[in-house]
Parts: structure tokens; sequence; C-alpha cells
């Protein structure tokens, strides 16, 4: 007798199609294939719906992030410095900058200093009323009105405060320091000469 092969010596009246190897098992027996059709898993889990969240008051982008060491009696001590521009693209805008012993605490402690310094401003034809200058240090920034359609023609860290602020025309110019702090700094207190008083 040959493995898979019927077997052909079988008397007559015996079942002579059944094979020796490999005969399927009835429902039931152990191994035998089971008809319990269950769910598959792979959408069970409702995550990335966001329907529930609320809209955040504030954009926030990161101007820099570094870190810094202080060097003590006990060796150096480092901590990491985030700047942070946050604004509402409706004319509220705001700068803070500050340290923590991690990124994310440094992120968290800037916007809060952000949101104490907070500036309004008020768009004329969609664009700032005047033209402006001002000075922090060794960086001088100065911002001017453009007509309806110009855009930002701005670069460096004004164009970031200007994006957040919602203004949607202007041209400015950095002199003096390529100091991104400063910069923003300066920038700041140009708008502020033009933001209405509280």
């Amino acid at each position: 007798m040959q493995i898979g092969k019927p077997n052909t010596h079988a008397p007559s009246g015996a079942n002579t199609s059944r094979l020796v190897v490999g005969r399927s098992r009835k429902r039931g027996e152990p191994g035998a294939p089971s008809d319990d059709k269950r769910p598959s898993r792979g959408h069970s889990r409702g995550g990335g719906d966001n329907r529930g969240r609320e809209p955040k008051e504030f954009e926030q982008k990161l101007l820099e992030l570094a870190r810094v060491t202080r060097v003590t009696k006990g060796g150096k001590r480092m901590r990491f410095r985030a700047s942070l521009v946050i604004g509402d693209r409706k004319g509220r805008v705001g700068f803070g900058v500050a340290k923590g012993a991690d990124v994310a605490m440094s992120i968290e402690k800037a916007f809060r200093q952000a949101k104490k310094n907070m500036i309004k401003l008020e768009l004329v034809n969609e664009t700032i009323a005047h033209d402006v200058h001002a000075k922090f240090a060794a960086a001088i920034v100065m911002i001017k009105p453009a007509p309806i359609g110009s855009g930002l023609k701005c670069g460096g860290p004004t164009r970031l405060v200007l994006e957040l602020a919602g203004v949607p025309n202007a041209v400015s110019k950095i002199m003096g320091s390529k100091n991104k702090i400063n910069n923003a700094k300066a920038t700041f207190l140009a708008l502020r000469s033009i933001a209405p008083k509280r």
C-alpha cells in the first residue's frame, strides 16, 4: 500500500475514494475548523475622534529653543530656554521667554509669560495704521503699512509676530542684529507704539 493513493485492494462495496492520509475532520472533532465568526478587533478602537475637543484660544509657535548652562560652585547647571510667540490672528499677540528644567516646562512657562504680555492691534485697511520704528539693544526694526493684496514682505521674528497677530499686509526691515529674541522684542516695542492704550 502506498501513502496518498486510494486503497485498490479493498473488497467490493467499500468506499474506494477514501484517502489513507489527510482525511477531513468532522465538525466537533479536535482540530476541526469552527464556524464561530467573531468581529475583528481592527476597528474596535475609537481613537482619533476630536469632535469633543474645544479649539485653542491662541496659536503658538516656537521662536527659539536653546540649551543654556550656568556654572556654579557645585558644577554646571543645564536648563532649557524657550522663546514663544502666541496669537489669535485677530489682533492679539504676545511674546514670552522662560527657562525650565526640561523642554515642556520651559515652553509652559513661556506661554504663561506671553499671555501676561499680550498687546491688541487695530488694523486700518487690512494693515497697520502708520510707520513704526523701534530699537531694543542692538536690534532695530522698521515696519510700514502696505496696500491690500501685498502680503507680508517681512522676515525673521517680525514675520512670525505679524502672522500670529493677524496682519495680512505689511513691509518690515530688520537692521543691526541677528539675535532672534532682541528682534522679537524690538518688533513688540514697535507694535506697542501703535496699539491703543489700555
